[in-house]
């Protein structure tokens, strides 16, 4: 498995804009499509997006279209979210996930092989 530990997190006023980052470490990172997760107080965990190992395939939750932009550097073992135009909604614990794939452009990332630790987003109105 990988090992991945997030950063990037932090206060941010609503409309702003924040990059997450997520270093991976361990077995080989390129076999894995990468995701992120996010959790708010009292809500469960949910998708927000996932990219292929790859890199070409994208898929994003209906609520960050046009906000949120993943992508990753396979040469640096790290994935990106560049988040813009946030909202408080957006407040959350975001985790990095990973998940083994033999697709090539597979972004199922459903039931994560591994998780980060999670950084913490804040969005103030």
């Amino acid at each position: 498995q990988v090992q991945l530990v997030e950063s990037g997190g932090g206060l941010v006023q609503a409309g702003g804009s924040l990059r997450l980052s997520c270093a991976a470490s361990g077995r080989t990172f390129t076999r894995y499509a990468m995701g992120w997760f996010r959790q708010a107080p009292g809500k469960e965990r949910e998708f927000v997006t996932a990219i292929s190992w790859s890199g070409v395939a994208t898929s994003y939750a209906d609520s960050v279209k046009g906000r949120f932009t993943i992508s990753r550097d396979n040469a640096k073992n790290t994935v990106y979210l560049q988040m813009s135009s946030l909202k408080p909604d957006d407040t959350a614990i975001y985790y990095c996930a990973a998940k083994y794939r033999t697709l090539v452009h597979s972004t199922n990332v459903t039931l994560p092989d591994c998780w980060g630790q999670g950084t913490q987003v804040t969005v103030s109105s």
